[in-house]
């Protein structure tokens, strides 16, 4: 097992990096604003998803094989770019946000779920993360490295859960207010959508 001075200093940088507002909390803040609280902690639900997919990933050691592969690297990173740039246009130019003049959802909590899974899954910066980041906490002389990077990846996913949930909360609330402004609604859709191509703009710009 992880030892304590490990695992409390695990823990401590983990909350440095879920209380920086990254690619997830940007996501969940911009589901929430524009679709609620459901849309919001749905969105971070599919991201955690993703991350246990990641983890699952590095402990069979695909990560390190998706690594190792410029091309593969490459291919996955366009995927996930182009992904999230044609969710920010297809935003962008929709309409329909301005006709709404009630509380109703633009989105639903399953799509929103699917997509954050998939911009999440078709982000190989994540798997990255994951294959250079957690094996920086195991001890082999703990016991199972396997076991050791699997606790690490669902401690991860649980904090970074907690963190999404809590902007979906607050931003779902203040959505409410600001959907009853004209003006918001006029303009929401394209705020949310440049937030998107921003995001992917960045992935397609990453290097390994």
């Amino acid at each position: 097992m992880i030892d304590q001075t490990t695992l409390l200093t695990y823990l401590a940088v983990l909350l440095g990096f879920v209380v920086m507002p990254g690619p997830a909390i940007l996501l969940t803040l911009a589901r929430s604003a524009s679709s609620g609280t459901r849309v919001g902690i749905a969105t971070g639900l599919g991201i955690a998803a993703g991350d246990l997919v990641h983890t699952a990933m590095l402990v069979l050691g695909v990560s390190a094989i998706i690594m190792a592969s410029a091309v593969l690297f490459s291919v996955i990173k366009f995927i996930g770019a182009g992904y999230l740039m044609y969710l920010g246009i297809r935003l962008f130019f929709d309409r329909s946000a301005s006709d709404i003049q009630t509380n109703a959802q633009l989105l639903s909590p399953r799509s929103a779920f699917r997509q954050a899974v998939l911009a999440e899954l078709l982000n190989p910066k994540s798997a990255m993360f994951f294959l250079a980041f957690l094996p920086q906490f195991v001890r082999p002389e703990a016991g199972s490295v396997a076991l050791q990077l699997a606790i690490l990846g669902v401690l991860f996913v649980a904090m970074g859960l907690l963190s999404t949930v809590c902007v979906a909360v607050s931003a779902g609330r203040g959505a409410g207010v600001l959907k009853r402004q004209p003006a918001v609604l006029r303009w929401q859709g394209k705020v949310v959508g440049s937030i998107y191509c921003a995001l992917g703009l960045r992935l397609a710009f990453q290097q390994r």
